[in-house]
């Protein structure tokens, strides 16, 4: 095309974008997308010191501006795009500062833990501002800091701070080892390029280096273990109040509550298929003997990765001939493999996915216990219901496409999206008849059951009405684990690195897509390859937006939240 053709053409091209109601690619609000993930980005580089009020205040500062500019904006001149990026744009800064509020709400509770706090932040503030340093003065700082561990921890012996919960202590905790790291970068980034701060500093250094570590013990052993029968197994309780902020910020209108009951009518579902399957396989009601039977079917040691190639090919096969989603072909030619160690497998029972998928299995450095476990819990049945949660169409597919199609939402990623999409394709596999044993059902309908006892469990968690030991009890009588795998489960599941709704997300983001299926498919306004394709298209965002972007009519914002699926 000539470019006096192209710009004879360019204004009915731009005419047809805008009456299709869709922003052109890369529009100004996309742009303001990608400038708000910077300016964060740059600014908790910036502000990076723990417990630090200037911190907090910039942050909130910037938020605070950003949603301002943000509610000025006209949504109405915005493609459907747009509308959404701005209203996930508001979504994202309002969470921020709920959650600014409440790590300055816990910080609060936790100060009684660190005395020594103040003044070391303020040194490491002065650094990031590159203000000068006095060797002596620091030496004194790093003395009385010292100083004042040793005298809290006396303080601590006679039971002065017996009264704080082991949540508040186990932040007092986290907050320790966050400033001992700022104070390290602090003190290495004088020690031994300005002479006069190493001559004073470095001895006194190594005191207060030996203090804090000394007290995070203490408050460890008096405040968090001897009073915590499942040490093995810590977690944060974050409350009911926490819980709904996280639900409303992924936009589900349901309370902690009535997620459980969903959750307890799915698995009386799993309960019924399961007794189908067990009796198939002549064992009658009793579906643990089922699962025995499964749990006993595994490929010998070194032949796993075999069966993983086989089982991601069949996937792709099964997907293909029902002609139910794009498969490009570089998606299927670039995933990798790996294994797995034993100390990954203590957190990770089973495999992981993504561009490679991480498979579980024993290792040769294992106990014969252990070994045993690892096998049962990797069987072939229970391996042929998830490797294509994994890979195809599974999170490997999600990752491909995340980094072709509207990148720019990458800040909004949750997973009520990457893990639901997931979990869909297995009810949807279910459904299509991608298992025809009664053993490949009682694999899938396992991993069906954990994804109800997840949002029973974690949930109850958080509302403080099991413990993690008892999480680990109810995942082996309820869902069969092996007691290797429930531990790790939980300790995943509640150790922090993971948000609160993570483990919900699987089960009701799938529950979500289902019926956001069941809406557009079966109302004839998209094909299943077309629902497909599109929801991948829209990024890692939540379903109530993916609805919004993909439903025939214009769903208004206030609305989004309603969606009761």
């Amino acid at each position: 095309m000539s470019n006096r053709l192209l710009v004879l053409l360019l204004p009915c091209l731009l005419q047809n974008l805008h009456l299709s109601g869709q922003s052109p690619p890369g529009g100004p609000f996309e742009q303001q997308v990608r400038d708000l993930a910077a300016d964060l980005r740059d600014l908790t580089r910036r502000y990076d010191v723990p417990l630090s009020t200037e911190c907090w205040q910039r942050m909130n500062s910037y938020l605070t501006q950003k949603l301002t500019e943000l509610s000025q904006v006209d949504g109405s001149k915005l493609g459907r795009d747009g509308r959404i990026d701005l209203q996930l744009c508001i979504g994202h800064c309002k969470h921020q500062l709920a959650l600014l509020d409440q790590t300055a709400t816990n910080n609060k509770a936790a100060a009684p833990l660190l005395p020594h706090a103040a003044p070391l932040i303020r040194a490491c503030e002065k650094r990031r501002r590159l203000e000068t340093i006095d060797g002596e003065a620091a030496a004194m700082l790093l003395t009385q800091a010292a100083t004042a561990l040793q005298a809290a921890e006396r303080q601590l012996a006679n039971g002065e701070f017996d009264s704080l919960s082991i949540p508040t202590a186990s932040t007092a905790t986290d907050s320790l080892q966050q400033l001992h790291h700022a104070c390290s970068a602090w003190f290495r980034f004088y020690d031994g390029y300005d002479p006069l701060f190493s001559w004073w500093a470095r001895k006194p250094w190594q005191e207060y280096d030996a203090a804090q570590q000394h007290w995070r013990n203490a408050i460890e052993q008096r405040l968090i273990t001897a009073r915590n029968q499942d040490n093995t197994l810590p977690g944060q309780p974050i409350g009911e109040a926490a819980l709904r902020t996280e639900l409303q910020h992924e936009q589900i209108p349901y309370t902690p509550a009535e997620l459980i009951a969903i959750a307890e009518r799915e698995f009386s579902w799993c309960d019924a298929e399961m007794e189908k399957a067990s009796k198939t396989l002549g064992c009658g009601t009793n579906w643990q003997q089922a699962m025995e039977l499964v749990k006993q079917r595994h490929v010998a040691p070194g032949e796993q990765p075999q069966l993983i190639q086989k089982l991601a090919h069949e996937a792709e096969q099964f997907l293909t001939e029902r002609d139910l989603l794009t498969l490009p072909p570089l998606a299927t030619e670039c995933w990798r493999m790996s294994m797995m160690s034993k100390a990954a497998q203590k957190v990770n029972p089973f495999f992981l996915g993504g561009n490679t998928i991480q498979v579980s299995f024993p290792t040769d450095d294992m106990t014969h216990q252990e070994k045993l476990q690892s096998l049962r819990s990797n069987n072939e049945h229970f391996c042929r219901a998830t490797v294509f949660h994994e890979l195809i169409p599974g999170h490997w597919l999600q990752e491909y496409m995340q980094e072709r199609w509207r990148p720019h939402r990458a800040m909004f990623e949750t997973p009520f999206w990457i893990e639901g999409w997931a979990l869909y394709w297995e009810m949807r596999f279910y459904d299509l008849g991608l298992h025809k044993t009664a053993e490949d059902k009682v694999g899938a309908l396992y991993w069906r059951k954990h994804r109800c006892a997840r949002i029973i469990f974690s949930l109850n968690f958080h509302l403080g009405r099991l413990t993690a030991q008892e999480c680990v009890e109810y995942l082996i009588l309820r869902v069969g684990h092996e007691r290797a795998a429930a531990e790790g489960e939980v300790r995943r599941s509640i150790g922090g690195a993971y948000s609160p709704l993570y483990q919900c997300a699987y089960l009701l983001g799938g529950l979500q897509l289902r019926a956001l299926q069941k809406e557009l498919v079966g109302s004839g306004s998209l094909t299943e390859k077309q629902f497909h394709d599109a929801v991948l298209q829209q990024n890692a965002i939540p379903i109530a937006y993916v609805r919004a972007a993909l439903s025939p009519h214009i769903v208004p914002i206030g609305e989004l939240a309603a969606w009761r699926f």
